[in-house]
């Protein structure tokens, strides 16, 4: 018996990523997110109900504004009074874990496709999913981009703008392209 290529994304296998089953998944994440978009803000609330019941785990007095947009959204545990600014993309063929009280500016980007290097595979559409873990009190300013498989520590600072392409270590500020660690001030 084989798995389904749900089964594989979730362990981190290479899967295809066109697989039907996973487009109704993403079909469903897209009405979630149209409705959380859609809904007047004083309706919304935190976030739309479908959207809300759609992520995998939401701590108490989250925030996620519109425009939103995830791949899945099952994969994505927010912790408690997490705050996500207008236009968040987050791509979870993995787990995105973020810890409590951590705030994600405007347009900022976390990543956990990871597409096969072999130019056959890739324009077949195999992929793989690699978690991203953000720790509580985080700031990950506008624009940032968080790629697959990274760990951001507790307390850490991302700049604006930056690309992390490798983890952070907890009360650490990272800036630039790739992100590097930067001189923080008290």
């Amino acid at each position: 018996m084989t798995d389904s290529a749900f089964d594989q994304m979730m362990r981190g296998a290479w899967y295809d990523g066109r697989d039907p089953a996973l487009e109704a998944l993403r079909a469903t994440a897209r009405r979630a997110m149209h409705a959380h978009r859609s809904l007047p803000p004083e309706t919304r609330g935190a976030m739309a109900p479908d959207l809300k019941a759609l992520l995998g785990s939401v701590g108490p007095d989250c925030f996620i504004e519109a425009p939103f947009h995830a791949s899945y959204g099952c994969n994505i545990h927010l912790g408690a009074g997490v705050y996500l600014n207008a236009g968040v993309t987050i791509l979870d063929s993995a787990a995105v874990t973020v810890g409590d009280r951590t705030m994600i500016g405007p347009a900022a980007q976390i990543y956990c496709a990871d597409h096969h290097r072999d130019p056959a595979h890739r324009s077949a559409g195999i992929e793989r999913g690699l978690p991203v873990t953000i720790g509580a009190q985080v700031w990950i300013g506008g624009a940032a981009v968080i790629l697959p498989g990274v760990t951001i520590g507790d307390g850490a600072i991302i700049a604006a703008g930056a690309v992390v392409t490798r983890d952070v270590a907890a009360g650490a500020m990272a800036r630039g392209t790739p992100a590097r660690p930067a001189y923080q001030s008290p």
